[in-house]
C-alpha cells in the first residue's frame, strides 16, 4: 500500500477515535492482534477505548510515511495536568494498524529559541531526494552522534539556517554547542546507543533511538528537516524509560 494511502488511513483513524470519538473506529483501522509498545498500555485494542474520554483534543501537527511505518507528530491535551508533545509511529498491515511506539513528554512552558515544541514547516517537499535526505541523517548519526567527529558537523547541519526546537538548546549552531557544552559541564550527557528506526518522506526525516541522558535510559525521537541537503530544523521529544511496563514488548 502506497504511502499516501497509509497516511490517510492513520489520519482519519485519529480524526475518528480521538476527535470524533467514535469507538467503532477501532474497527476500521485498527487490526489483531495489535502490538503495543507504550510501556502503560498493555496489548491490545481494546485498552484503547479508554483512551477516548481522557482526549480533549489531539492536534497533529505532522505527517510523513515511509513503507509500512507512518509517523505523526502531535499535541495532546488531557492525558495530563498540562498538554503532551507526542510523536506516534504505526505500523500499517493490509490497510490497518497493527502495531504501536511512542514518544511523550509534557509540553514545556519555555523555550530558549522562543519556538514551540512543534510549530514550523508542515507542509513535505522534495519526495524526490527522501532517499538522500534518510542517507543524510544515518551519515549525522553515524559520524556526528556515534562517532563524535564534531568538526565535521557543518557538513549535516546548516551554519546559516537552523531552527531548533527543544526547548533547551537555541537556534543555530551557536546555540546546538552552548547546550552540549552546558549539559557537560553538568554531569548530564546524552548518549545515544542505538537508532531503531529511521523513517523518511522528502525532506522530513524521523528516527526512533535509545541511550541515556542524565544517567537514565531514555527513548529518543528526532525529526529532521532538510534543505539542499543539510539539516535546516529540528524537533524532538525524549522520554525516560520505566523499569515496569504493562506489556512486554519494550519501548522499541
Amino acid at each position: 500500500m502506497s504511502n499516501r494511502n497509509n497516511k490517510a488511513i492513520v489520519q482519519q483513524a485519529i480524526t475518528e477515535l480521538l476527535q470524533q470519538k467514535d469507538l467503532t473506529a477501532l474497527d476500521r483501522y485498527w487490526g489483531t492482534p495489535y502490538i503495543q509498545h507504550n510501556p502503560t498500555l498493555p496489548d491490545g485494542v481494546e485498552v484503547l477505548k479508554g483512551l477516548v474520554p481522557a482526549t480533549q483534543a489531539f492536534d497533529v501537527r505532522r505527517t510523513l510515511a515511509e513503507g509500512d511505518y507512518v509517523v505523526t507528530h502531535s499535541l495532546a491535551t488531557g492525558w495530563g495536568p498540562q498538554p503532551m508533545v507526542v510523536f506516534d509511529i504505526f505500523r500499517l498491515q493490509a490497510g490497518k494498524m497493527v502495531e504501536h511506539w511512542d514518544v511523550i513528554l509534557p509540553q514545556a512552558e519555555k523555550t530558549v529559541s522562543g519556538r514551540t515544541q512543534l510549530d514550523g514547516p508542515t507542509q513535505i517537499a522534495d519526495t524526490d531526494q527522501t532517499a538522500a535526505n534518510k542517507q543524510k541523517i544515518q551519515e549525522f548519526f553515524d559520524v556526528i552522534l556515534y562517532g563524535g567527529q564534531m568538526d565535521k558537523i557543518t557538513t549535516y547541519i546548516s551554519p546559516v539556517t537552523y531552527h531548533q526546537h527543544n526547548p533547551g538548546v537555541g537556534d543555530g549552531l551557536d546555540g546546538f554547542g552552548k547546550a552540549m557544552a552546558d549539559l557537560a559541564q553538568a554531569g548530564l550527557h546524552m548518549i545515544y546507543q542505538k537508532t531503531h528506526r529511521l523513517i523518511a518522506e522528502g525532506n522530513f526525516v524521523f528516527t526512533h533511538s535509545e541511550g541515556e541522558f542524565a544517567g537514565k535510559r531514555v527513548a529518543f525521537a528526532d525529526l529532521f528537516r532538510l534543505d539542499n541537503g543539510l539539516i535546516v530544523e529540528h524537533w524532538d521529544v525524549v522520554q525516560e524509560i520505566p523499569v515496569d511496563a504493562k506489556n512486554a514488548n519494550g519501548m522499541f
